[in-house]
C-alpha cells in the first residue's frame, strides 16, 4: 500500500506529532507498505538525519516544503504555499493519504485529495483551539477559528482518528463525525525502571530529596509554572527536561529547580526510571505521551484530570489526578507522594504493568487497519478494483490487531455514541478534593481500582 503522510511536524522536531509521524512511517516500511512524509522545513541549517527502517534499512523518503517560524514560537515551523504538495502526491501515486495534526500544511492537502478524489484519514493530536486560548490570538476569536479550520478539514476526512475518549468527545462535539480512537504506543523496553541510575538521582538530588521531573516542551499551553509552588516543598527536588521560549521565566520562577534542557533517546530514559515523581501539568493534552513513557517506567505519575491522562493515570492506582490549573493541588499530590514511598513503588509497579502491552507495532497495526477499511470503502463507492498494490495491502495479515474503538457511527454527530473515559472515576478530582488535595504527608483511603 503507497501511503502519502502529509504532518505538520517531524524530526528533527521533538513532539507529540513529529513522534508519531516516525514511528507510523516506520511501522508502515517495516510491514512492507510504501510510506512518503511531507512536512514543513526545519530551520535553516537544521540537521536532518535520514530516517532509515526496514532489513534493506533505505531512507524514508521526505519532501519538505518551505517554510517560515510562527510568531512567538519559531521552534513551530509553518509551511508555505508551495507547488510541491500537489507535485509529491502525484508523483508518489498514494492509495491513502494520512494527515498528521492537519492545520496548515494538512488542509491543503485535504482540498488536493477531494479534487484527486484520494481516500483519507485525518489524525487529530493537537488542541489547536486551546493553544489559541493560551497564546491569547485572534483577539479572543482565536479558538472559535480554531474549530471552525479543524472541523473544515475533519469533515473532508474518510475517517478520523482521536489519541483519547475526551479528545474524540471534543471532535463530536464540534459536528465532526466518523470518529475512531486511534491511541498511541509506548517503548517499554526503552522506558524501563531497569534504566534507573542511581548516581544520577543523587547528582540532581544531593540532600536525599524526592525528585519530581517533567518533561517536554517549555512552553505557555505546558503550564510548568504551576510545579512553581512544589518546587519550594521541603524535600522534594524539581528537574524540569525539555526547552523552549517559557525556559527563561521558568528558571526566574523556580530558581531551586534544575533545568537539564532537552534529552532524547537513552539518555532521556534513564532521566525518566530515576525519577520518584512524574508530574505533567499542560491542560490541553490530547493525549500525553510523556505520561506513558514515566509509567513505562516504573513512576508514580501526577496529572491534571483533563483530556488525555483521563485515559491514562488510573487515579489512586498509578498515580493522582488534580484539578487542573491549580498549582496548589498539584504542590499538595507531589507532597502526599513524596511522604508515601511504598505509595510511589505500588504506582510506578502498577503503571508499568498498564502500558507494556501497548506497542508501537499493535498500534501500527490498528493504523494500518483503518487505512484498510477506508481504501476498501472508498473503493466500493468508486465501484472500482484494487489495484495490484491494494490486493497485496488489503490481503496482509493485520487481523490479529485489535479492533479500533468506534466512537461515532456514520450519520449526525450529535446522535453518535460516546464513550466515558477510561478512569470513571476522575470527575471526582475535578469536582471535589482527593488524595491529591490531601496535606502533606496525609492521603485520604485509596478508592477501589
Amino acid at each position: 500500500m503507497r501511503v502519502a503522510i502529509v504532518t505538520e511536524s517531524f524530526p528533527p522536531e521533538v513532539n507529540g506529532v513529529a513522534h508519531s509521524v516516525l514511528r507510523a512511517a516506520e511501522h508502515l516500511v517495516r510491514r512492507g507498505h510504501q510510506p512518503l512524509v511531507i512536512t514543513p522545513a526545519p530551520a535553516r541549517g537544521a540537521h536532518c538525519p535520514p530516517q532509515s527502517f526496514g532489513p534493506d534499512r533505505e531512507p524514508l523518503p521526505v519532501v519538505r516544503i518551505p517554510s517560515v517560524p510562527l510568531p512567538r514560537y519559531p521552534q513551530v515551523r509553518i509551511a508555505l504555499p508551495s507547488r510541491r504538495l500537489a507535485a509529491a502526491l502525484t508523483a508518489h501515486r498514494p492509495d491513502v493519504v494520512h494527515l498528521a495534526s492537519p492545520f496548515i500544511l494538512g488542509a491543503r492537502a485535504a482540498r488536493l485529495t477531494e479534487r484527486l478524489d484520494l481516500p483519507t484519514v485525518a489524525v487529530y493530536q493537537t488542541d489547536l483551539a486551546g493553544y489559541a486560548q493560551a497564546y491569547r490570538m485572534g483577539r479572543g476569536l482565536g479558538s472559535a477559528l480554531a474549530w471552525a479550520r479543524i472541523r473544515s478539514v475533519h469533515r473532508s476526512a474518510a475517517r478520523n482518528l482521536a489519541p483519547s475518549t475526551p479528545a474524540a468527545q471534543d471532535l463530536t462535539a464540534h459536528g465532526v463525525r466518523n470518529v475512531r480512537i486511534w491511541a498511541r504506543g509506548v517503548d517499554s523496553a526503552r522506558f524501563h525502571p531497569d534504566h534507573r541510575d542511581e548516581s544520577l538521582h543523587r547528582s540532581l538530588a544531593p540532600g536525599g530529596e524526592v525528585l519530581v521531573g517533567y518533561a517536554g516542551r517549555l512552553a505557555p499551553e505546558k503550564r510548568v509554572d504551576l510545579l512553581a509552588e512544589a518546587s519550594r516543598l521541603p524535600g522534594v527536588r524539581v528537574v524540569v527536561i525539555g526547552d523552549g521560549p517559557s525556559a527563561p521565566a521558568l528558571k526566574a520562577a523556580m530558581p531551586g529547580a534544575v533545568f537539564l534542557g532537552r534529552r532524547t533517546g537513552a539518555e532521556l530514559a534513564r532521566c525518566f526510571a530515576s525519577l520518584d515523581v512524574f508530574v505533567h501539568t499542560g491542560p490541553l493534552e490530547t493525549f500525553c505521551q510523556t505520561i506513558q513513557e514515566a509509567m513505562a517506567s516504573g513512576v508514580p505519575v501526577v496529572a491534571p484530570a483533563v483530556g488525555g491522562p483521563l485515559d491514562l493515570v488510573g487515579h489512586h492506582r498509578t498515580g493522582l489526578l488534580v484539578a487542573p490549573r491549580d498549582a496548589g493541588a498539584v504542590a499538595r499530590a507531589v507532597a502526599a507522594l513524596a511522604a508515601a514511598p511504598d505509595l510511589r513503588t505500588r504506582y510506578g509497579a502498577a503503571g508499568r504493568a498498564d502500558v507494556t502491552d501497548r506497542t508501537w507495532e499493535a498500534v501500527g497495526d490498528q493504523l494500518v487497519q483503518h487505512y484498510q477499511d477506508v481504501l476498501a470503502e472508498h473503493r466500493t463507492r468508486s465501484g472500482t478494483a484494487p489495484s495490484p498494490t491494494n490486493r497485496k495491502a488489503l490481503s496482509d495479515s493485520v487481523a490479529a490487531a485489535p479492533a479500533p474503538a468506534s466512537v461515532a457511527a456514520d450519520g449526525p454527530a450529535a446522535a453518535a455514541p460516546i464513550p466515558t473515559p477510561r478512569q470513571p472515576e476522575a470527575a471526582a478530582a475535578l469536582a471535589a478534593p482527593s488524595a491529591a488535595a490531601a496535606p502533606a504527608g496525609e492521603l485520604v483511603e485509596e478508592q477501589p481500582a
